[in-house]
Formats: C-alpha cells, structure tokens, sequence
C-alpha cells in the first residue's frame, strides 16, 4: 500500500480507494502510476503488461483508470473480431459516438489516424489518454500494420496517448517479426498462496466470523492449491463448497473451532469438485442438484462419472487408445493389426490355445516405441513425433491414466500400462469416432 500512496500529482484519497481495492497487487499499480506519470506531461507511448490468467491485469487497469477518472478505452480483442470494430470502440469511448460515425464502413489505418487527429484539434488533451487491449495476443491475427502501429500511436496521432496491451504470453513471442518500436514491459507475477488466502478471504460470509471463513478457504487452498492457481477458479470452488462446509454448524453439530469435523464432512465433497476444475461441464446449480440427488439415492458422495468429466486433448485420447490396444493385445498380433493408415488386414486369428481373455487378466505393461508405433499407426492424420506428444503421455500419468512401471535403479525404456475400463475407452474412442473393438483381439 505504501508503494501506491507515494505518487505525487495524484488525491490522497483517490490513491487510497486504489489501494483498498487492489490486495498483493500495490507494487504493480505504484508501478503502473509511475509509468503514467503527471496529467500535464508526456507518458510513454506503449506498455506491455503480462501475466498468466487471473494474475490481476485487467482489474488493476480497471480499477486505476476508474478510481482517478482518467479518459480511457477498454477494448477486448476477442468481441472486436475486425480492425473496424476496433477503430469504432477506441473512438467511441475516447471522442463520443459523433467521432465514431465519422469512420468510413471499412476504416483503415490512415482513416483512424486522420479521424483521431481532427477530434484532438476539437478536444485538445488535458491529460493523457489510455486505449486498453486485453487479450493482446490476438492482434498478431489482424492486420500487419496494426500491432506496429498501436505500440506508437502516440506518435501517429501528435496526441498525448498511450497503448497498454494486456497479454497472457511473453513479449518475445509476441513481438512480429518485421520489427516494431518497443513497449515498455511489466509482468504480474501468479499470486502465492499467502496471497490466494488473504483476497479470498475478503470474500467473507456475513453470517460468520471473517476468522471462520479464513479457516475455510486455508482448507480449500489446501486441496487444491497443487492443482490450481486460479484466482477465479479458487473463488468459484469456494463459493460453491461453503454451504457444505456449514451443514454441520447450522445442525448444532459442531462448534465453529471444530475444524478436524468440519473438514471430516466437506473433505468428500471437496475431492468431487476437483474432478471439476477449470472444466464446468455443469453450472453450479446443476452440480448441487446432481451432489443432493446422489445423496438421496445412495447416502454418498460418489464423484462424477468418468465419461461426465474427463475431457482429453484430440491427440492425447489416441494416446490414451493406443495404450489401451498395448495392453490388451499380444504384442505378437500387432503386425496383423496395424497397417499403414490404420487399416486391419483381412486375417483370421486362431485361438484354440487361448485359454483365457485378455481382459481377465488384466493389463499388460508395454514399452514407449510400441505405444508411439501403434498410435502414429490409428490417428487419422500424419503426426510428427515432438515433445508435445512425449508431454502428453507425462499428462496421463499424471492424471493417473497411465500407469508407469519398473524401478528407478533400471536403465531400460521406461514401460507403462492402462488404467482405465473397457467402458471408459470406448466412450473416448467415440468422441474421435474410432471404432476400437475392431482393433481389439479379445472380440474377434
């Protein structure tokens, strides 16, 4: 907070409404206030700020150009899908809707600029300007000219302005390859852990202590800290968990400094939302319906079925087919399986030694080549092998799809098994319309 309320040029009050609204991020925003500098004088033409997802970017500009009322364009790159629409929104939050009408239907470059240079002769600038682009990245897909232009519009227009570009990625990869003049650079680092408790827990229930929702959300950051750093995601998980966490409370069960049984309690329901994160395949009041109905039917919480919430990677759910067919198909069958483009040669199998399915026994380990030869061999289109294939074998280890096997102290190609049901693989194998019991020896 200190770091913000040492700007000159700007109301002590205003600064500290800015502080109050903006918890682990007053090192940014007194960043940012020096980077704009006194109303009177010139700011720096462009700046490029970024961070991953919900590290704070939009809401700190937000809030900074709000609370000290400085003129300002917000644009989001996604809705604005043309150059135009995007010319319309800069000159319609900037000058009025007058300006705004006097683009041409498919304005330019030189159009904008010509346009923003009479409303500047109009309206001179008491102090600086501010055009806002989140979702930056997506400026690289418009016109070449543009992004050039944007990051010294300053000098295009003669007016006191300046670009703020707000991006998920590096500046290094968003830099376009014909040369460019060169922003300013700030990055808003992932919020730690510490940071996570202190702003969720401003979101205080007010039917309880603000120290009972405190304890709350350090048990939530618990799970699931290791798996999400999402300050939205956290606060949705939250939102939607609290009411469980206080069932036994409003029961007359407990006391509030019972933490070990309330957690006893919410412990189950938090693992089910985990199997949730990030991929909202059901709105919130969807979920509790379907947690209460489960209730009723069973007396437990049981996690969403596999198919409900399991959504892969195209290339990594032939990955998942591949190690499948590895497992449950002798290796000595896979020549008369795998041709060249996936095709299953005309041959009969004779199995009169065959004892037992393959299926009853259960998994068999395989090696990477073979894994990596019969999926090169079943996806439809031609795949090189990168590191992107090789990190998504790592994803479905992790996701406990794949099992690896064999000891540490073995120098030989790690060796890996499937983990999954008959049932769940030929539900994936759907989604990529690859009918998977052709290729399997136990149904021939």
């Amino acid at each position: 907070m200190a770091a913000l309320l040492q700007h000159p040029g700007y109301e002590e009050e205003k600064l500290q409404r800015v502080a109050e609204r903006l918890p682990c991020r007053d090192i940014q925003a007194g960043t940012l206030l020096s980077l704009m500098g006194n109303p009177q004088y010139y700011s720096y033409p462009s700046i490029f700020i970024y961070g991953h997802r919900a590290s704070g970017k939009s809401h700190v500009m937000h809030v900074l150009l709000k609370e000290l009322e400085l003129p300002h364009a917000t644009v989001s790159c996604v809705e604005c899908v043309s150059v135009a629409l995007l010319f319309e929104q800069v000159m319609l939050s900037l000058f009025g809707s007058d300006a705004a009408s006097l683009l041409p239907r498919s304005p330019s470059l030189s159009d904008f600029v010509r346009v923003y240079r009479q409303q500047c002769a109009q309206l001179p600038a008491e102090q600086t300007r501010y055009i806002v682009m989140e979702r930056a990245e997506l400026l690289r897909d418009m016109d070449a000219n543009l992004l050039p232009a944007l990051l010294r519009l300053q000098e295009l227009v003669e007016d006191n302005v300046t670009v703020i570009l707000l991006s998920e990625i590096v500046w290094d990869k968003f830099r376009p390859n014909t040369g460019c003049f060169e922003p300013l650079l700030l990055h808003f680092p992932d919020y730690s852990k510490g940071e996570l408790q202190q702003i969720l827990s401003q979101d205080s229930h007010p039917s309880h202590s603000a120290e009972f929702y405190s304890s709350y959300i350090n048990i939530l950051l618990g799970v699931f800290y290791s798996v999400c750093r999402d300050l939205r995601e956290l606060r949705h998980l939250a939102a939607l968990n609290f009411a469980k966490f206080c069932e036994p409370l409003e029961e007359g069960k407990v006391k509030e400094s019972d933490t070990h049984k309330l957690w006893r309690n919410i412990e189950p329901h938090l693992k089910k939302a985990m199997q949730t994160v990030y991929l909202r395949e059901v709105s919130s009041v969807q979920w509790e319906q379907m947690q209460q109905m489960e209730e009723k039917e069973t007396g437990v919480i049981r996690g969403l079925s596999a198919h409900a919430h399991i959504e892969l990677p195209y290339y990594s759910k032939f990955l998942l087919i591949a190690a499948y067919l590895a497992s449950f198909n002798p290796a000595r069958t896979d020549r008369r399986f795998f041709l060249k483009h996936g095709k299953i040669r005309k041959t009969n199998f004779l199995k009169k030694h065959e004892k037992t399915s393959n299926h009853l026994l259960g998994p068999k380990p395989f090696p990477l080549d073979r894994l990596l030869a019969i999926f090169y061999s079943v996806v439809d289109s031609r795949v090189a092998p990168t590191a992107s294939i090789f990190s998504q074998i790592s994803s479905l280890v992790t996701l406990q799809l794949l099992t690896q096997v064999g000891h540490d102290d073995q120098l030989d190609a790690p060796k890996y098994k499937c983990a999954v049901s008959m049932d769940f693989i030929c539900a994936i194998s759907r989604t990529v319309t690859f009918d998977i019991v052709k290729y399997l020896y136990d149904f021939l």
